[in-house]
Protein backbone atom coordinates (compact mmCIF):
# COMPACT_ATOMS: atom_id res chain seq x y z
CA UNK A 1 0.00 0.00 0.00
CA UNK A 2 1.29 4.10 -0.91
CA UNK A 3 1.23 6.24 0.79
CA UNK A 4 0.78 5.15 4.30
CA UNK A 5 2.57 4.81 7.18
CA UNK A 6 4.39 1.67 8.24
CA UNK A 7 3.95 0.07 11.30
CA UNK A 8 6.56 0.93 14.37
CA UNK A 9 7.58 -0.14 17.65
CA UNK A 10 7.50 -4.06 19.72
CA UNK A 11 4.43 -6.10 19.72
CA UNK A 12 2.42 -6.68 23.51
CA UNK A 13 4.68 -8.80 25.58
CA UNK A 14 1.82 -10.94 26.22
CA UNK A 15 2.07 -12.27 22.55
CA UNK A 16 5.24 -13.76 22.22
CA UNK A 17 3.96 -16.06 20.55
CA UNK A 18 2.10 -14.65 18.01
CA UNK A 19 4.14 -11.26 16.86
CA UNK A 20 4.62 -9.96 13.13
CA UNK A 21 8.11 -11.09 12.20
CA UNK A 22 10.20 -7.58 12.31
CA UNK A 23 11.37 -7.31 8.85
CA UNK A 24 7.23 -7.97 7.97
CA UNK A 25 6.28 -5.36 10.38
CA UNK A 26 8.53 -2.86 8.69
CA UNK A 27 6.40 -2.71 5.84
CA UNK A 28 3.02 -3.32 7.16
CA UNK A 29 0.49 -0.44 7.80
CA UNK A 30 -1.70 -0.42 10.85
CA UNK A 31 -4.54 -1.41 9.43
CA UNK A 32 -2.48 -4.40 7.78
CA UNK A 33 -0.74 -5.39 10.82
CA UNK A 34 -4.36 -5.42 12.59
CA UNK A 35 -5.61 -8.37 10.34
CA UNK A 36 -2.27 -10.32 10.06
CA UNK A 37 -2.97 -10.27 14.40
CA UNK A 38 -6.31 -10.78 13.99
CA UNK A 39 -5.73 -14.10 11.78
CA UNK A 40 -2.86 -15.31 13.88
CA UNK A 41 -4.69 -14.38 16.88
CA UNK A 42 -7.99 -16.78 16.05
CA UNK A 43 -5.69 -19.49 14.74
CA UNK A 44 -3.38 -19.99 17.11
CA UNK A 45 -6.53 -19.94 20.20
CA UNK A 46 -4.99 -17.22 21.94
CA UNK A 47 -8.47 -15.89 22.07
CA UNK A 48 -10.30 -19.24 23.19
CA UNK A 49 -11.60 -17.80 26.62
CA UNK A 50 -13.02 -14.96 25.18
CA UNK A 51 -14.47 -17.01 22.61
CA UNK A 52 -15.82 -19.53 25.22
CA UNK A 53 -17.11 -16.84 27.35
CA UNK A 54 -19.04 -15.46 23.85
CA UNK A 55 -20.44 -18.95 23.78
CA UNK A 56 -21.60 -19.10 27.57
CA UNK A 57 -22.98 -15.44 27.24
CA UNK A 58 -24.85 -16.48 23.70
CA UNK A 59 -26.45 -19.70 25.05
CA UNK A 60 -26.94 -18.35 28.72
CA UNK A 61 -29.58 -15.95 27.13
CA UNK A 62 -27.97 -12.69 27.77
CA UNK A 63 -27.64 -11.96 23.47
CA UNK A 64 -30.00 -13.57 21.28
CA UNK A 65 -28.45 -15.76 18.42
CA UNK A 66 -26.01 -17.98 18.14
CA UNK A 67 -22.84 -17.97 19.88
CA UNK A 68 -21.25 -16.91 16.45
CA UNK A 69 -23.35 -13.62 17.35
CA UNK A 70 -21.18 -12.47 19.54
CA UNK A 71 -17.45 -12.75 17.71
CA UNK A 72 -14.40 -12.64 19.82
CA UNK A 73 -12.77 -10.86 16.80
CA UNK A 74 -11.13 -7.65 17.59
CA UNK A 75 -13.68 -5.70 15.70
CA UNK A 76 -16.83 -4.39 17.15
CA UNK A 77 -19.91 -7.16 17.02
CA UNK A 78 -23.60 -5.09 16.54
CA UNK A 79 -26.05 -7.19 17.91
CA UNK A 80 -29.81 -6.93 16.85
CA UNK A 81 -31.75 -4.91 18.98
CA UNK A 82 -34.19 -7.73 19.77
CA UNK A 83 -31.01 -9.06 22.29
CA UNK A 84 -32.70 -10.45 25.24
CA UNK A 85 -31.54 -10.59 28.72
CA UNK A 86 -31.77 -12.34 31.94
CA UNK A 87 -31.04 -9.81 34.25
CA UNK A 88 -34.17 -8.25 35.63
CA UNK A 89 -34.52 -5.22 33.16
CA UNK A 90 -35.98 -2.97 36.14
CA UNK A 91 -33.02 -3.53 38.02
CA UNK A 92 -30.64 -2.30 35.11
CA UNK A 93 -30.24 1.60 35.11
CA UNK A 94 -29.32 2.98 31.77
CA UNK A 95 -26.53 5.67 32.00
CA UNK A 96 -23.39 7.83 30.06
CA UNK A 97 -26.41 10.07 27.50
CA UNK A 98 -25.03 11.72 25.17
CA UNK A 99 -26.05 13.87 22.36
CA UNK A 100 -24.87 14.58 18.78
CA UNK A 101 -26.68 16.60 15.71
CA UNK A 102 -27.41 14.61 12.61
CA UNK A 103 -26.72 16.17 9.48
CA UNK A 104 -29.67 18.74 9.76
CA UNK A 105 -29.38 19.93 13.68
CA UNK A 106 -32.10 21.54 12.53
CA UNK A 107 -34.76 18.54 12.57
CA UNK A 108 -32.13 15.95 13.41
CA UNK A 109 -30.62 14.59 16.55
CA UNK A 110 -29.18 11.39 17.58
CA UNK A 111 -29.43 9.77 21.17
CA UNK A 112 -26.92 6.92 22.28
CA UNK A 113 -26.66 5.88 25.78
CA UNK A 114 -25.16 2.71 27.95
CA UNK A 115 -26.46 -0.24 29.82
CA UNK A 116 -24.45 -2.39 31.99
CA UNK A 117 -26.06 -5.73 30.92
CA UNK A 118 -27.63 -6.62 27.33
CA UNK A 119 -31.20 -5.93 27.75
CA UNK A 120 -34.50 -6.78 26.25
CA UNK A 121 -35.98 -4.27 23.38
CA UNK A 122 -34.11 -1.13 24.18
CA UNK A 123 -36.29 2.22 22.91
CA UNK A 124 -36.11 6.08 23.59
CA UNK A 125 -39.70 8.12 24.09
CA UNK A 126 -39.52 11.47 22.86
CA UNK A 127 -42.28 14.38 23.26
CA UNK A 128 -42.92 17.97 23.80
CA UNK A 129 -43.66 18.14 27.35
CA UNK A 130 -42.05 15.92 30.09
CA UNK A 131 -45.63 14.27 31.17
CA UNK A 132 -46.13 12.77 27.42
CA UNK A 133 -43.67 11.01 26.01
CA UNK A 134 -45.85 9.51 23.29
CA UNK A 135 -43.44 8.94 20.26
CA UNK A 136 -41.62 5.76 21.08
CA UNK A 137 -38.51 4.60 18.90
CA UNK A 138 -37.07 1.46 18.82
CA UNK A 139 -33.07 1.53 19.49
CA UNK A 140 -30.06 0.07 18.11
CA UNK A 141 -27.73 -2.15 19.69
CA UNK A 142 -24.15 -2.11 19.28
CA UNK A 143 -22.16 -4.46 21.33
CA UNK A 144 -18.31 -4.40 21.78
CA UNK A 145 -15.90 -6.92 22.88
CA UNK A 146 -12.72 -6.14 23.80
CA UNK A 147 -10.45 -9.27 24.96
CA UNK A 148 -8.46 -9.59 27.50
CA UNK A 149 -4.90 -7.50 25.77
CA UNK A 150 -2.34 -8.02 28.57
CA UNK A 151 -2.77 -9.89 32.29
CA UNK A 152 -3.31 -7.18 33.88
CA UNK A 153 -6.72 -6.13 31.44
CA UNK A 154 -10.03 -8.29 32.23
CA UNK A 155 -12.05 -8.94 28.72
CA UNK A 156 -14.86 -6.22 28.54
CA UNK A 157 -18.63 -6.26 27.17
CA UNK A 158 -20.04 -3.28 26.45
CA UNK A 159 -23.80 -2.13 25.30
CA UNK A 160 -23.93 1.10 23.71
CA UNK A 161 -27.85 2.04 22.31
CA UNK A 162 -28.43 4.49 19.39
CA UNK A 163 -31.59 6.09 18.63
CA UNK A 164 -31.94 8.08 15.74
CA UNK A 165 -35.02 11.31 15.91
CA UNK A 166 -35.52 12.77 12.18
CA UNK A 167 -38.42 14.59 11.25
CA UNK A 168 -38.09 17.50 14.68
CA UNK A 169 -39.00 21.10 14.54
CA UNK A 170 -36.50 23.66 14.07
CA UNK A 171 -35.84 25.59 17.30
CA UNK A 172 -37.63 23.78 19.35
CA UNK A 173 -36.89 21.88 23.35
CA UNK A 174 -37.94 17.90 23.40
CA UNK A 175 -37.90 15.57 26.26
CA UNK A 176 -36.72 12.74 26.18
CA UNK A 177 -36.20 9.11 27.98
CA UNK A 178 -34.34 5.99 27.55
CA UNK A 179 -35.19 2.65 28.16
CA UNK A 180 -36.19 -0.92 28.12
CA UNK A 181 -38.45 -3.74 29.06
CA UNK A 182 -38.36 -3.32 33.07
CA UNK A 183 -37.42 0.08 32.77
CA UNK A 184 -39.54 2.55 31.38
CA UNK A 185 -38.58 6.41 31.78
CA UNK A 186 -42.43 7.62 31.58
CA UNK A 187 -42.61 5.55 34.89
CA UNK A 188 -42.96 8.30 37.37
CA UNK A 189 -40.55 6.26 39.55
CA UNK A 190 -37.71 6.87 36.59
CA UNK A 191 -38.74 10.68 35.77
CA UNK A 192 -35.49 11.85 37.63
CA UNK A 193 -33.75 10.45 34.65
CA UNK A 194 -35.59 12.52 31.66
CA UNK A 195 -33.63 14.62 29.49
CA UNK A 196 -33.93 17.41 27.32
CA UNK A 197 -32.48 19.15 24.23
CA UNK A 198 -33.33 21.85 21.84
CA UNK A 199 -33.03 21.66 18.33
CA UNK A 200 -31.17 24.32 16.12
CA UNK A 201 -33.40 27.23 14.57
CA UNK A 202 -34.58 27.63 11.32
CA UNK A 203 -33.26 31.41 11.18
CA UNK A 204 -30.06 32.89 12.73
CA UNK A 205 -30.14 34.15 16.36
CA UNK A 206 -27.64 34.64 18.89
CA UNK A 207 -26.06 31.75 20.65
CA UNK A 208 -23.10 29.85 22.29
CA UNK A 209 -20.97 27.20 21.70
CA UNK A 210 -17.77 26.05 23.58
CA UNK A 211 -14.86 23.78 23.09
CA UNK A 212 -11.70 22.09 24.04
CA UNK A 213 -9.63 18.86 23.35
CA UNK A 214 -7.87 16.08 25.04
CA UNK A 215 -9.96 15.98 28.30
CA UNK A 216 -10.14 12.44 29.79
CA UNK A 217 -11.28 11.09 33.15
CA UNK A 218 -9.86 13.54 36.13
CA UNK A 219 -11.53 16.05 38.77
CA UNK A 220 -9.90 19.06 36.39
CA UNK A 221 -12.27 17.48 33.29
CA UNK A 222 -15.39 16.82 35.77
CA UNK A 223 -14.48 20.69 37.08
CA UNK A 224 -14.67 21.92 32.97
CA UNK A 225 -17.83 20.06 32.11
CA UNK A 226 -19.51 22.00 35.10
CA UNK A 227 -18.43 25.27 33.71
CA UNK A 228 -19.26 24.48 30.10
CA UNK A 229 -22.85 23.54 31.46
CA UNK A 230 -23.14 27.38 32.77
CA UNK A 231 -22.52 28.53 29.69
CA UNK A 232 -26.01 27.30 27.96
CA UNK A 233 -24.09 25.86 24.82
CA UNK A 234 -26.24 25.48 21.64
CA UNK A 235 -23.03 22.53 20.97
CA UNK A 236 -19.87 21.51 22.31
CA UNK A 237 -17.03 20.27 20.09
CA UNK A 238 -14.66 17.92 21.61
CA UNK A 239 -10.83 18.51 19.50
CA UNK A 240 -10.10 14.63 20.08
CA UNK A 241 -8.11 12.51 22.55
CA UNK A 242 -11.54 12.12 24.03
CA UNK A 243 -11.25 9.56 27.08
CA UNK A 244 -7.49 8.35 26.75
CA UNK A 245 -8.45 4.84 27.47
CA UNK A 246 -5.60 4.04 25.07
CA UNK A 247 -2.66 5.66 27.15
CA UNK A 248 0.00 5.56 24.34
CA UNK A 249 -1.48 7.38 21.80
CA UNK A 250 0.38 6.15 18.96
CA UNK A 251 -1.90 3.94 16.59
CA UNK A 252 0.32 0.72 16.90
CA UNK A 253 -0.78 -2.66 18.19
CA UNK A 254 1.60 -2.56 20.94
CA UNK A 255 -0.33 0.14 22.46
CA UNK A 256 -2.09 -0.38 26.01
CA UNK A 257 -5.60 -0.11 26.12
CA UNK A 258 -8.65 0.07 28.84
CA UNK A 259 -12.15 -0.31 27.47
CA UNK A 260 -13.52 0.65 30.96
CA UNK A 261 -11.84 4.07 30.99
CA UNK A 262 -14.81 4.63 28.41
CA UNK A 263 -17.79 4.10 30.91
CA UNK A 264 -15.75 6.64 33.54
CA UNK A 265 -15.52 8.73 30.77
CA UNK A 266 -18.98 8.86 29.64
CA UNK A 267 -20.95 8.49 33.29
CA UNK A 268 -18.63 12.05 34.10
CA UNK A 269 -19.18 13.99 31.04
CA UNK A 270 -23.20 12.63 30.70
CA UNK A 271 -24.34 15.61 33.27
CA UNK A 272 -23.70 18.19 30.32
CA UNK A 273 -23.85 15.79 26.73
CA UNK A 274 -27.06 14.64 27.85
CA UNK A 275 -28.75 18.16 26.63
CA UNK A 276 -25.98 19.59 24.71
CA UNK A 277 -24.84 17.34 21.49
CA UNK A 278 -21.11 16.51 21.91
CA UNK A 279 -19.49 16.35 18.77
CA UNK A 280 -16.40 15.06 18.64
CA UNK A 281 -13.66 14.18 16.20
CA UNK A 282 -10.50 11.92 16.50
CA UNK A 283 -7.20 12.49 17.74
CA UNK A 284 -3.99 10.26 18.15
CA UNK A 285 -5.24 8.62 21.83
CA UNK A 286 -8.24 7.79 19.55
CA UNK A 287 -6.86 4.82 17.65
CA UNK A 288 -7.39 2.25 19.53
CA UNK A 289 -6.19 -0.32 16.65
CA UNK A 290 -7.18 -3.57 18.07
CA UNK A 291 -11.25 -2.52 16.78
CA UNK A 292 -10.57 -2.21 13.51
CA UNK A 293 -8.17 -1.83 10.74
CA UNK A 294 -8.04 2.10 10.98
CA UNK A 295 -8.63 2.00 15.19
CA UNK A 296 -11.67 3.50 14.59
CA UNK A 297 -14.45 0.57 15.45
CA UNK A 298 -14.92 1.75 18.92
CA UNK A 299 -15.83 5.04 17.57
CA UNK A 300 -18.28 3.72 15.72
CA UNK A 301 -19.83 1.72 18.57
CA UNK A 302 -19.76 4.39 21.17
CA UNK A 303 -20.94 7.54 18.92
CA UNK A 304 -23.55 8.92 16.20
CA UNK A 305 -21.78 11.39 14.34
CA UNK A 306 -23.74 13.51 11.06
CA UNK A 307 -21.73 10.91 8.77
CA UNK A 308 -21.95 13.34 5.39
CA UNK A 309 -17.94 13.17 5.28
CA UNK A 310 -16.06 11.57 2.45
CA UNK A 311 -16.32 7.98 4.27
CA UNK A 312 -18.49 7.98 7.42
CA UNK A 313 -17.78 4.12 9.04
CA UNK A 314 -14.05 4.13 8.06
CA UNK A 315 -13.51 8.03 8.93
CA UNK A 316 -16.08 8.91 11.43
CA UNK A 317 -14.90 12.28 12.74
CA UNK A 318 -14.81 13.79 9.14
CA UNK A 319 -18.03 15.67 8.39
CA UNK A 320 -19.99 18.89 8.74
CA UNK A 321 -23.06 20.78 10.20
CA UNK A 322 -24.57 24.03 10.13
CA UNK A 323 -26.00 25.62 12.96
CA UNK A 324 -27.49 29.52 12.72
CA UNK A 325 -25.33 30.97 10.54
CA UNK A 326 -21.91 29.04 11.16
CA UNK A 327 -21.26 26.34 9.65
CA UNK A 328 -18.40 23.74 11.51
CA UNK A 329 -16.16 21.32 9.86
CA UNK A 330 -14.73 18.62 11.70
CA UNK A 331 -11.47 16.89 10.43
CA UNK A 332 -9.15 13.86 11.28
CA UNK A 333 -5.56 15.42 11.66
CA UNK A 334 -4.23 11.66 12.04
CA UNK A 335 -4.98 11.35 8.12
CA UNK A 336 -2.06 14.10 7.53
CA UNK A 337 -0.34 14.17 10.87
CA UNK A 338 3.96 13.94 10.60
CA UNK A 339 4.04 13.81 14.04
CA UNK A 340 2.61 10.68 14.65
CA UNK A 341 1.61 8.65 11.27
CA UNK A 342 0.17 5.56 12.18
CA UNK A 343 -3.27 6.62 9.76
CA UNK A 344 -1.41 8.82 7.65
CA UNK A 345 -2.93 9.21 4.46
CA UNK A 346 -5.51 6.40 5.81
CA UNK A 347 -8.10 7.77 3.35
CA UNK A 348 -5.76 8.28 0.40
CA UNK A 349 -6.21 11.89 -0.19
CA UNK A 350 -10.22 11.50 0.04
CA UNK A 351 -10.21 13.76 3.10
CA UNK A 352 -8.40 16.67 1.97
CA UNK A 353 -10.12 16.67 -1.59
CA UNK A 354 -13.71 16.76 0.29
CA UNK A 355 -12.29 19.94 2.74
CA UNK A 356 -11.79 21.74 -0.41
CA UNK A 357 -14.91 21.01 -1.79
CA UNK A 358 -17.35 21.23 1.45
CA UNK A 359 -15.40 24.56 2.02
CA UNK A 360 -16.17 26.13 -0.71
CA UNK A 361 -19.85 24.66 -1.01
CA UNK A 362 -20.20 26.28 2.54
CA UNK A 363 -18.85 29.67 1.55
CA UNK A 364 -20.91 29.97 -1.20
CA UNK A 365 -24.42 29.11 1.05
CA UNK A 366 -26.93 31.97 1.75
CA UNK A 367 -27.06 32.65 5.55
CA UNK A 368 -23.54 31.17 6.72
CA UNK A 369 -21.36 34.07 7.72
CA UNK A 370 -18.79 31.95 9.30
CA UNK A 371 -16.91 28.86 9.07
CA UNK A 372 -15.13 26.94 12.25
CA UNK A 373 -12.55 24.10 11.37
CA UNK A 374 -11.94 22.19 14.49
CA UNK A 375 -9.45 19.11 14.62
CA UNK A 376 -6.75 17.60 17.20
CA UNK A 377 -3.11 18.10 16.02
CA UNK A 378 -2.47 21.97 16.10
CA UNK A 379 -1.61 24.04 13.00
CA UNK A 380 0.20 26.28 15.33
CA UNK A 381 1.44 26.09 18.63
CA UNK A 382 4.69 26.43 20.75
CA UNK A 383 4.73 23.91 23.16
CA UNK A 384 7.46 21.60 24.30
CA UNK A 385 5.03 18.85 24.17
CA UNK A 386 3.76 18.47 20.50
CA UNK A 387 4.37 22.14 19.15
CA UNK A 388 3.09 21.98 15.19
CA UNK A 389 2.53 19.72 13.01
CA UNK A 390 3.76 20.37 9.45
CA UNK A 391 1.61 17.65 7.64
CA UNK A 392 -1.41 20.00 8.91
CA UNK A 393 0.21 23.12 7.39
CA UNK A 394 0.83 21.24 3.98
CA UNK A 395 -2.29 19.84 3.71
CA UNK A 396 -4.97 22.11 4.94
CA UNK A 397 -3.85 25.95 5.73
CA UNK A 398 -3.91 26.44 1.83
CA UNK A 399 -7.45 25.57 1.93
CA UNK A 400 -8.25 27.51 4.83
CA UNK A 401 -7.04 30.70 3.30
CA UNK A 402 -8.64 29.60 -0.21
CA UNK A 403 -11.93 29.53 1.21
CA UNK A 404 -11.78 32.39 3.89
CA UNK A 405 -12.21 30.14 7.33
CA UNK A 406 -12.95 32.46 10.54
CA UNK A 407 -11.79 30.61 13.05
CA UNK A 408 -9.63 27.12 14.08
CA UNK A 409 -9.80 25.03 16.99
CA UNK A 410 -6.95 22.32 17.87
CA UNK A 411 -6.58 19.79 20.98
CA UNK A 412 -3.06 17.96 21.16
CA UNK A 413 -0.99 20.38 22.83
CA UNK A 414 -2.46 20.40 26.67
CA UNK A 415 -2.64 24.04 27.35
CA UNK A 416 -4.34 27.70 25.75
CA UNK A 417 -2.67 29.27 23.18
CA UNK A 418 -3.90 32.22 20.66
CA UNK A 419 -2.17 33.18 17.56
CA UNK A 420 -2.43 36.17 15.89
CA UNK A 421 -4.11 36.67 12.67
CA UNK A 422 -2.01 34.82 10.10
CA UNK A 423 -2.02 34.67 6.24
CA UNK A 424 0.46 31.94 4.84
CA UNK A 425 1.46 31.08 7.95
CA UNK A 426 2.82 34.84 9.08
CA UNK A 427 1.03 37.26 10.95
CA UNK A 428 -1.27 39.72 9.12
CA UNK A 429 -2.44 41.61 12.28
CA UNK A 430 -1.71 41.40 15.89
CA UNK A 431 -4.19 40.14 18.06
CA UNK A 432 -3.36 41.36 21.58
CA UNK A 433 -6.02 40.38 24.13
CA UNK A 434 -9.52 42.09 23.47
CA UNK A 435 -8.17 43.00 19.88
CA UNK A 436 -10.91 42.22 16.44
CA UNK A 437 -10.02 40.77 13.27
CA UNK A 438 -12.00 40.74 9.93
CA UNK A 439 -11.55 37.50 9.08
CA UNK A 440 -12.42 38.00 4.99
CA UNK A 441 -9.75 40.45 5.10
CA UNK A 442 -7.16 40.27 7.59
CA UNK A 443 -6.68 36.72 8.17
CA UNK A 444 -7.14 33.58 10.35
CA UNK A 445 -7.06 33.32 14.02
CA UNK A 446 -5.68 29.71 15.48
CA UNK A 447 -6.50 28.41 18.62
CA UNK A 448 -5.14 25.23 21.19
CA UNK A 449 -7.89 24.55 23.42
CA UNK A 450 -6.15 21.51 24.79
CA UNK A 451 -6.38 22.38 28.45
CA UNK A 452 -9.75 20.19 29.30
CA UNK A 453 -8.52 17.44 32.03
CA UNK A 454 -5.40 16.06 31.25
CA UNK A 455 -1.73 16.24 32.75
CA UNK A 456 -0.71 20.05 31.61
CA UNK A 457 2.40 20.53 29.19
CA UNK A 458 4.53 23.69 29.30
CA UNK A 459 5.98 26.19 27.21
CA UNK A 460 9.62 27.23 26.82
CA UNK A 461 8.88 30.99 27.48
CA UNK A 462 6.65 32.62 30.28
CA UNK A 463 2.76 32.52 30.51
CA UNK A 464 0.79 35.52 28.65
CA UNK A 465 -2.38 35.93 28.63
CA UNK A 466 -5.16 38.69 30.38
CA UNK A 467 -3.87 40.29 33.70
CA UNK A 468 -0.70 38.83 33.15
CA UNK A 469 0.63 40.01 29.96
CA UNK A 470 4.00 39.48 28.59
CA UNK A 471 4.55 40.11 25.20
CA UNK A 472 7.43 38.42 23.52
CA UNK A 473 8.47 39.87 20.08
CA UNK A 474 9.45 36.17 19.26
CA UNK A 475 9.45 32.60 20.56
CA UNK A 476 12.05 29.54 19.76
CA UNK A 477 10.22 26.05 19.12
CA UNK A 478 9.80 23.61 16.51
CA UNK A 479 7.24 22.00 13.63
CA UNK A 480 7.45 18.16 12.46
CA UNK A 481 8.29 17.75 9.01
CA UNK A 482 7.71 14.78 6.90
CA UNK A 483 10.56 12.47 7.87
CA UNK A 484 9.46 12.86 11.61
CA UNK A 485 12.19 15.37 12.75
CA UNK A 486 11.83 18.49 14.27
CA UNK A 487 12.71 22.01 12.67
CA UNK A 488 13.44 24.84 14.85
CA UNK A 489 11.47 27.73 14.56
CA UNK A 490 11.63 31.47 15.20
CA UNK A 491 7.84 32.61 15.25
CA UNK A 492 6.38 35.64 15.71
CA UNK A 493 2.53 34.81 16.12
CA UNK A 494 2.00 33.33 19.60
CA UNK A 495 -0.04 36.11 21.38
CA UNK A 496 -1.66 34.33 24.30
CA UNK A 497 -0.48 31.52 26.20
CA UNK A 498 -2.17 30.28 29.37
CA UNK A 499 -0.89 27.03 31.56
CA UNK A 500 -3.88 26.01 33.04
CA UNK A 501 -7.05 24.02 32.22
CA UNK A 502 -9.49 26.29 30.56
CA UNK A 503 -11.80 25.95 27.13
CA UNK A 504 -13.33 28.27 24.99
CA UNK A 505 -16.60 29.91 24.95
CA UNK A 506 -18.09 31.29 21.58
CA UNK A 507 -21.40 33.67 21.65
CA UNK A 508 -22.48 34.36 18.07
CA UNK A 509 -24.10 37.06 16.85
CA UNK A 510 -26.10 37.23 13.60
CA UNK A 511 -26.61 40.88 11.45
CA UNK A 512 -25.22 43.23 9.08
CA UNK A 513 -21.96 42.70 10.71
CA UNK A 514 -22.00 39.65 11.85
CA UNK A 515 -19.61 38.60 14.70
CA UNK A 516 -18.08 35.54 17.06
CA UNK A 517 -16.75 36.86 20.46
CA UNK A 518 -14.26 34.32 21.90
CA UNK A 519 -13.77 33.89 25.44
CA UNK A 520 -11.35 31.38 26.70
CA UNK A 521 -12.08 30.52 30.35
CA UNK A 522 -10.17 28.51 33.08
CA UNK A 523 -11.82 26.14 34.95
CA UNK A 524 -11.80 28.07 37.92
CA UNK A 525 -14.43 30.59 35.80
CA UNK A 526 -11.46 33.31 35.33
CA UNK A 527 -11.18 34.95 31.87
CA UNK A 528 -7.77 34.14 30.42
CA UNK A 529 -8.27 35.94 26.62
CA UNK A 530 -11.32 37.20 24.37
CA UNK A 531 -11.26 38.45 21.28
CA UNK A 532 -13.50 38.97 18.47
CA UNK A 533 -14.00 37.73 15.18
CA UNK A 534 -16.26 39.75 12.26
CA UNK A 535 -16.86 40.05 8.39
CA UNK A 536 -18.76 42.12 6.49
CA UNK A 537 -21.95 40.52 5.05
CA UNK A 538 -23.77 41.71 1.88
CA UNK A 539 -27.07 40.03 1.61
Amino acid sequence: MTGRSRGTGPLPSHLPRVGIPEQLAARMSMPEQHEYLRTKLTRRGLLRTSAATAGVVAGSGLLAGSAQAVSPALSPTLLSSTATATVDGSLVAPFGRHLSFGADPRTQMRVAWQVPFAVRRPYLRVGLKPWDLGRKIEAEVRALHTPALSSKLPAVDQYYLHAALDGLRPGTTYYYGVGHDGFDPADPRHFSTLGTFRTAPARAEKFVFTAFGDQGVSYDALANDQLILGQNPAFHLHAGDICYADSDGQGSDHDTYDARVWDQFLAQTESVAKSVPWMVTTGNHDMEAWYSPNGYGGQNARWTLPGNGPDAENAPGVYSFTYANVAVVALDANDVSYEIPANQDYTGGKQTRWLDRRLGELRATEGIDFIVVFFHHCAFSTTNAHASDGGVRDAWLPLFEKHQVDLVVNGHNHIYERTDALKGGRVSKKMPVGERVDSSREGIVYVTAGGAGKKLYDFPVPDSYEGHVKDLDEVKTYHWTKDRTKAADTVEWSRVRYTGFSFIAVEVEPGHRPRMKVTALAETGERVDHFEVTRQVTR
